[in-house]
């Protein structure tokens, strides 16, 4: 499935792999996963999307956040939109695929090999245009949930299909330890104030 030759990178749907691993009953070490992939080929980037509330500053998604983009993720955010049906319910969303397909198109001239951690239909034109110029896409998603978290049509497009419970062994998060801690987010936020401006690290932004 890998060469360690080859050119790797790494797209993370977070809502979509988040879901996916709590319905397997494990909790992602994105430590673990990138160590992981890092020694199947020679990993070039690792990208996780996901979207904010705009009141989600202090959240506990903004410590992970936080983690992941000062431990080799390059991470891709942009704000949750609100509206409200025609039944006057109120609703939020927060698609971040546009957003990946852009991305790994562009990195496609630099990999060989692109990893899609996502069960997400949507992405089976995405793999199909990846391949039409030479790059092998495995997906990385779940049949062993009901329903499956894996849409069938992108299983069958992808070159290889990677069952996330079979990854965690590897990539699962110990269960005595915890999600990055508040206090730790706090203390980069802190550390970042400090910083002069020009100097500051700020996630990218979608």
């Amino acid at each position: 499935m890998f060469d360690p030759r080859e050119k790797i990178a790494l797209f993370i749907d977070g809502a979509n792999l988040y879901s996916a691993a709590r319905s397997l009953g494990f909790d992602i070490d994105y430590k673990r996963l990138l160590a992981v992939f890092g020694r199947k080929g020679y990993l070039l980037r690792a990208y996780y999307y996901t979207a904010l509330a705009e009141d989600q500053e202090f959240s506990t998604l903004r410590p992970l956040i936080d983690w992941l983009d000062y431990n080799g993720y390059s991470v891709v955010t942009k704000p949750l939109k609100e509206f409200y049906d025609q039944n006057g319910r109120r609703k939020v969303k927060g698609n971040m695929d546009i957003e990946l397909v852009i991305d790994a198109m562009e990195v496609s001239d630099q990999v060989d090999h692109i990893v899609l951690f996502s069960g997400d239909g949507d992405f089976r034109r995405l793999a199909e245009a990846l391949q039409r110029k030479g790059k092998k896409v495995s997906v990385v998603s779940t049949l062993q949930t009901q329903p499956p978290m894996i849409a069938d049509d992108l299983r069958r497009q992808s070159d290889h299909f990677i069952e996330l419970a079979e990854l965690q062994a590897e990539i699962g998060r110990d269960p005595s330890e915890r999600t990055p801690r508040p206090d730790r987010a706090e203390r980069i936020e802190r550390a970042e104030r400090d910083r002069p401006s020009e100097e500051r690290v700020l996630p990218s932004n979608a």
